[in-house]
């Protein structure tokens, strides 16, 4: 993922020169804004996929010398139900009828919005990799976990 990471810090300081030079040109706070928050979002992919790159290392189609099959298996995990994304619906729905009716519904839909992307992000935060093999042998239920036992 380096060179993904690379590309969107890439396109992240291209935002972020543009932005400098509309706004410096213009003067006009809408285009600017746009193009500032198009900066923080490249800005956070590519962050994102420089924490992966680190915390994972190289992955098959980073390496020259990888050959196909190394890529073979699983490549990760997708949860099949979670409650969270209603959570940061209901947040960016308050946090959009906040700018219409008042700051206290703003604030309310960040505090639910902040909930729903935390535990979006934490929900299966014990969850091993799955290409990690477990450490040793597992006992079934009952059973003690020395394989001698009689």
């Amino acid at each position: 993922m380096r060179t993904e990471s690379r590309l969107f810090a890439g396109v992240a300081l291209f935002f972020a020169v543009t932005a400098a030079g509309y706004w410096w040109r213009s003067r006009e706070p809408a285009g600017t804004a746009a193009l500032g928050i198009a900066f923080l979002m490249a800005a956070l992919v590519a962050f994102f996929l420089h924490v992966q790159y680190r915390r994972r290392g190289l992955r098959a189609q980073d390496r020259p010398d990888a050959e196909i099959i190394d890529t073979a298996g699983p490549l990760q995990f997708f949860s099949p139900h979670s409650p969270w994304p209603i959570v940061v619906a209901l947040g960016a729905v308050l946090l959009a009828l906040g700018v219409v009716f008042g700051l206290w519904l703003v604030l309310l839909g960040f505090g639910v919005l902040g909930l729903g992307v935390l535990g979006m992000v934490f929900q299966y935060v014990d969850r091993p990799d799955p290409g990690s093999e477990p450490s040793g042998p597992r006992a079934r239920p009952g059973q003690p976990s020395n394989s001698r036992s009689r």
